[in-house]
């Protein structure tokens, strides 16, 4: 098969892609090349590398470019439902069905459907899915009748489904049917100066979109940029562009004010000896959310720290610090305010469960107890999340 020329500036281009990197430009070929070739394909890769933007790609340079695409995060539908979403059900299978219903099976015939988090799904769904993958054949809960479907599936995982094999979470049979052809996303930290052309573009984007002056990193805040291993990947790096373009008067950021946006441990020397928690760790998620939690503690910690040091300082050695709070009348005579010393936050010996607990507790009441809302920002899924709530009783 003739495959044609790439261009591969205008593909960026169409789908706001951003970045160089010679591995990441190969998942792009790649991605275009296999588009043609009617086979399923596996996308894998840390959470937030972009993996979403392959599957579109694939579907408009595919024969079935002009039939119906659709996107399931498997990780976000509850497990009681996600047989009914995928295959469709009768009317009276379950308590609430008042009628039948298509699945997205049925609904994406003769297009391609993407399965994001397909980890996620569970054993029995699995068996399933490998047959519509083999034979196009599936019924609908509640059914008895057979039914016929022509899909591409194009499926998406930041865990480690060798692992997840072994601990009988996920079936070898379905992994490698899924697995045709093969994408691996490289992690932003692997793309050099793709961080930097990234966020010069967020950067943009913003000062567009709310017509203000665009943020710019000067060199020394460059260096952070290149060197931290932003472990979020490129939706971590978009979140912070953001915070700085909302909230920095100065456009010309310099490193510490930069630093000050990281994790606290980016203030010190060894920031870059951050463990680096890959997804193909059986227990990723829960990992990431446990560092996550203590590396917040100790920027709660390195905060207050320095408002305390701050408030050491008498007005006049800053001014401007209650410039919109008017002076106290000339007849009052206040006392001078006694030196704060600081001193060094005490050691709470909590245990990681205890952390954990309060971690979500925190977020799900900050969230107003939306669930998919907290596990965006725990950096779980939210089948993980449901279960905490379920394990600590929340």
């Amino acid at each position: 098969m003739k495959v044609p020329d790439l261009n591969l500036q205008l593909i960026k281009a169409k789908y706001g892609i951003v970045g160089m990197d010679p591995r990441f430009n190969t998942c792009l070929e790649q991605s275009v090349k296999v588009a043609r070739a009617d086979v399923s394909v596996l996308i894998t890769g840390e959470s937030g590398v972009g993996k979403e933007s392959f599957p579109k790609i694939i579907h408009q340079y595919s024969p079935r470019k002009h039939q119906p695409y659709f996107s399931i995060n498997c990780g976000a539908i509850p497990e009681g439902t996600i047989d009914s979403e995928l295959f469709g059900h009768e009317k009276g299978s379950f308590t609430g069905a008042l009628s039948k219903r298509e699945g997205y099976f049925e609904s994406c015939d003769g297009g391609v459907l993407f399965l994001d988090e397909i980890g996620e799904l569970p054993i029995a769904s699995q068996a399933k899915l490998l047959r519509v993958l083999e034979n196009g054949e599936y019924i609908r809960v509640g059914g008895s009748q057979v039914r016929k479907t022509d899909v591409r599936v194009i499926a998406a995982t930041n865990i480690n489904i060798e692992k997840a094999i072994k601990s009988n979470r996920f079936r070898e049979d379905l992994y490698y049917r899924l697995g045709t052809v093969r994408l691996k996303i490289p992690a932003l930290r692997e793309r050099g100066e793709d961080i930097l052309f990234l966020f010069k573009k967020f950067a943009l984007d913003f000062s567009e979109k709310y017509r203000v002056p665009k943020v710019e990193l000067l060199p020394d805040a460059e260096d952070v940029l290149l060197n931290y291993p932003w472990p979020g990947n490129i939706r971590q790096l978009k979140n912070i562009t953001d915070q700085l373009s909302l909230l920095e008067m100065d456009r010309k950021i310099r490193a510490e004010r930069f630093l000050s946006y990281l994790d606290s441990s980016a203030q010190k020397k060894d920031v870059y000896k951050i463990p680096n928690i890959h997804q193909n760790d059986e227990n990723a998620s829960d990992l990431k959310m446990i560092y996550k939690m203590l590396l917040d503690v100790k920027r709660d910690i390195h905060d207050l720290k320095r408002i305390v040091m701050q408030n050491g300082n008498t007005m006049d050695s800053n001014p401007n610090a209650f410039i919109n709070h008017p002076p106290p009348e000339k007849h009052l005579s206040l006392p001078s305010p006694s030196p704060i010393i600081p001193s060094e936050p005490k050691e709470v010996n909590l245990s990681l469960e205890t952390i954990e607990r309060k971690t979500i507790e925190s977020s799900l009441k900050k969230n107003n107890y939306k669930r998919k809302e907290a596990a965006i920002e725990l950096g779980i899924s939210e089948r993980t999340l449901y279960r905490k709530i379920k394990d600590y009783g929340l």
